[in-house]
């Protein structure tokens, strides 16, 4: 996108963005995830497993996943890129116990790598 210092055309912008940001949440699946550990780790827990069947991230029908970190920040990005994530997370050995008395497993995708894939 080029760069303006016109105020009109930075406003028409903006409120092209907030029309469709307003449409994704209006018309899209997205799931939520409060992650309380994420500030302290630099992680995000991305479950894929739970209670003996796959759960989470393997059975998610949503279109987007939604991280709300401990000061609000909200990382949403498209569930198959989280998914290119998680595989790699999984391949390299990020693998956890989490949720519910740690009845769940999942991967640890670093705060940072799931920032720079929503760049992409």
């Amino acid at each position: 996108m080029k760069q303006n210092s016109d105020f009109k055309y930075d406003l028409e912008v903006g409120q092209l963005y907030e029309k469709w940001l307003g449409d994704l949440l209006e018309s899209k699946t997205i799931e939520v995830k409060r992650d309380f550990m994420a500030s302290q780790t630099g992680n995000v827990f991305v479950e894929f497993f739970c209670r003996g069947k796959p759960s989470g991230i393997s059975t998610t029908e949503a279109e987007f996943w939604a991280f709300i970190l401990a000061d609000k920040t909200v990382v949403l990005l498209p569930t198959e890129r989280l998914k290119v994530l998680a595989r790699e997370a999984h391949k390299a050995g990020q693998i956890a116990k989490g949720g519910d008395s740690g009845a769940s497993k999942g991967v640890l995708v670093s705060v940072e790598r799931l920032v720079r894939q929503c760049l992409q």
